[in-house]
């Protein structure tokens, strides 16, 4: 609905009167400007300020139109107040000039598909409309409305009443992560199955080879398994295989395959995800064991990390292994043992970096 939003009367080439009413916040509205005594108003015009959609605007009247050659032609241009905008920002709105007479002055004006301007302080070329004046001058009088929508945010503007698109539509979260995994629970579809540790996983090929190029080569690479249904993998626990087929479709880490104090399978978790070239989920695991450095893990961590080329863990290990206490009570695990004949190199630049720079 349009609202009324005020009048500018000029009499004789002067502004006589003007009201406003207390509608004119509005988003949209209008003004009329009367116009009597058109023939003795030889100069230009400028309407009173009125206000729609929050901003002030007017309205400038030229009698003649000296580039159309005064054949009964007005110019008329819409200016957004010079005091409503910085020069950099702009207003968006849609307008209209039409000419009324007593009957239709208040009616509503449906202005849906009209150009959309874009309005600088002071006023610019999208303002302008030339209309012709002689087939609505009465008794030397017309009377033309403005009518104006202030756009604020993207508007649909279609045959029927206008509505911005964030109130009427909610677009519900995504549930992609969901879809799969139900995908993988429920095994329809599934054209493949991994015999690991005694226990039969069915997936998709396609799911698998669009998640990892490892299972893609195994799949569909030169050396793919054939059309056989069934493969074997003798060297993984399938707890862990388990949850990494959780990862895959659902791209995090499923709860119930492993809990946060079940140290022991989370190194084999990361090496699942290095041989798998399942980058995400390799960083995940890595931020878990990031949680599980104290004395006892330290060592064994450190080796995995060094193994794996896992920067961020080997730091997190030699941030522990700096303070002279914990490096102290790690030395006395087996771990430790370990690491000296694993990682010989990592083992010097770890007791480098511990020991007081050269006085």
């Amino acid at each position: 609905m349009m609202f009324f939003a005020g009048v500018s009367v000029i009499v004789d080439g002067k502004l006589v009167h003007a009201t406003t009413s207390p509608t004119t916040a509005s988003a949209s509205g209008y003004h009329l400007l009367v116009v009597e005594g058109q023939s003795c108003t030889p100069e230009p015009i400028k309407s009173r300020c009125f206000i729609i959609g929050g901003h002030r605007w007017y309205i400038m009247f030229y009698p003649n139109d000296e580039h159309l050659n005064n054949n009964g032609y007005i110019t008329l241009w819409l200016h957004l107040h010079k005091e409503e905008a910085p020069a950099t920002e702009t207003v968006k709105a849609q307008f209209k000039f039409s000419f009324v007479d007593e009957t239709d002055k208040h009616k509503p004006a449906c202005i849906h598909g009209r150009k959309l301007s874009e309005f600088e302080a002071g006023g610019n070329d999208e303002g302008r409309e030339a209309m012709g004046k002689s087939e609505h001058l009465k008794d030397d009088s017309f009377t033309i409305r403005c009518d104006i929508v202030v756009v604020t945010e993207e508007v649909i503007t279609t045959t029927g009443p206008t509505a911005t698109a964030s109130s009427l539509i909610v677009v519900p979260p995504s549930n992609m992560q969901r879809n799969f995994t139900d995908l993988l629970l429920t095994g329809e579809g599934t054209d493949v199955a991994f015999r690991v540790g005694g226990e039969t996983f069915a997936a998709h090929r396609c799911v698998l080879a669009a998640r990892s190029t490892v299972f893609r080569a195994l799949l569909f690479g030169p050396m793919k398994e054939g059309t056989s249904a069934m493969v074997q993998i003798d060297d993984m626990n399938a707890a862990v295989f388990k949850a990494m087929l959780g990862f895959i479709y659902g791209d995090s880490l499923p709860a119930p395959a492993v809990q946060d104090e079940d140290v022991v399978m989370l190194p084999h978790l990361l090496a699942t995800a290095d041989r798998y070239d399942l980058l995400r989920l390799r960083m995940m695991w890595e931020k878990k064991l990031c949680e599980h450095i104290n004395v006892s893990t330290a060592a064994v961590i450190l080796a995995l990390a060094e193994q794996h080329g896992c920067e961020g863990l080997k730091k997190a290990c030699s941030e522990f292994l700096r303070c002279p206490d914990n490096l102290r009570a790690v030395l006395a695990t087996d771990g430790f043992d370990h690491l000296c004949r694993s990682c010989p190199t990592l083992m010097k630049d770890m007791i480098l970096g511990v020991l007081p720079p050269a006085g």
